[in-house]
């Protein structure tokens, strides 16, 4: 790839694109910059912007509401479910506003969202759903990012299909959507009707993905043991209880995520055995500094607020041995 001097939208590109929407069974995959443009241009392709709302999660990465931003809407944010912690059809419904023009379904942690029910509250609105962590997860068969009018995707080094830096991606089924993203990513090249932004993938991305696409399954089939494993050492533990799947779906775990009725105590008691922990994510969106002016309160979404409180991520990645993974068993036993 660097000796054909093709370093931006090249084959490498061409192909992943072509081999991502193979993989996830979507009809077209653009190949973007990052999971934060993918976010954005998603909602752009779709027209959302100013005078808009876009109904989100209180319990997410902040790159979520960001990229409402980004297109000049308002994000609104709900609370999620107290089970699976994730947002679900009842939540969309108490936030829901007359300009809800598009509801981002977000997917924490290789969990699904329910985006059927999601959709039935979303009062015609559109949804969107945010994969950044779900490579790999399914719903009675069919891909994340599939599931609704278009899904985006991070390819973060740390996700489950990490590039050598930065890049992401965004699926759809409708070509004239997909021919809209690829413009925007473009500077609006090809309509020179709109305003797009550099968004594009480098080539040297796509190149070291198309390599690391073919190992995904058997990644993820490895994340799926290790979880497993845990779920088996911790059984009976009324301290530390595992998220649920909702019915139909297969879960594809980035991390293992626990709940703890102690979290600080526990990751202090794995630190002191040398095991790395991570909280995702330790503030809800509307107690960061930047969305105060929202007007959200603390105590406003309590269901996100306990999580925040109790989550705590074990490693968990496809090189862990099961010695590795024994060890930190051993750590909480």
């Amino acid at each position: 790839m660097l000796a054909s001097g093709r370093y931006v939208n090249g084959p490498e590109t061409e192909a992943f694109e072509r081999e991502f929407a193979a993989f996830t069974g979507a009809a077209h995959a653009v190949a973007v910059s990052n999971g934060t443009d993918a976010l954005a241009l998603l909602l752009a392709a779709h027209g959302v912007g100013p005078g808009d709302d876009v109904v989100l999660p209180a319990n997410t990465f902040r790159a979520t509401a960001e990229a409402v931003h980004f297109v000049g809407a308002r994000p609104v944010l709900c609370d999620v479910n107290a089970d699976t912690l994730l947002v679900d059809g009842a939540s969309v419904a108490r936030a829901a506003t007359p300009q809800m023009r598009a509801v981002m379904a977000v997917h924490l942690f290789g969990y699904l969202a329910p985006v059927g029910d999601i959709a039935d509250a979303a009062e015609g609105a559109i949804v969107l759903e945010d994969a950044a962590q779900a490579h790999g997860a399914l719903l009675n068969g069919r891909h994340a990012g599939t599931l609704a009018q278009g899904g985006a995707f991070s390819f973060f080094p740390a996700k489950s299909l990490g590039a050598a830096g930065d890049a992401g991606a965004i699926l759809f089924d409708d070509e004239l959507l997909a021919a809209k993203a690829r413009s925007l990513r473009n500077h609006g090249r090809g309509t020179h009707e709109t305003l797009g932004r550099n968004a594009r993938m480098d080539e040297i991305q796509a190149a070291i993905l198309r390599v690391k696409l073919p190992h995904l399954r058997s990644w993820i089939d490895r994340r799926r043991a290790i979880e497993k494993t845990y779920r088996d050492a911790f059984a009976g533990r009324e301290d530390i209880r595992f998220l649920p799947a909702i019915a139909g779906t297969t879960p594809a775990p980035l991390n293992t995520v626990i709940r703890c009725t102690d979290r600080d105590a526990v990751a202090r008691t794995l630190a002191e055995n040398g095991v790395e922990t991570g909280v995702h994510y330790p503030v809800p969106i509307h107690l960061l500094e930047p969305y105060r002016a929202l007007g959200y309160a603390a105590g406003d979404f309590p269901n996100a607020e306990a999580a925040c409180r109790e989550i705590l991520s074990l490693p968990n990645h496809p090189q862990m041995t099961d010695e590795d993974v024994d060890r930190v068993i051993a750590a909480l036993s």
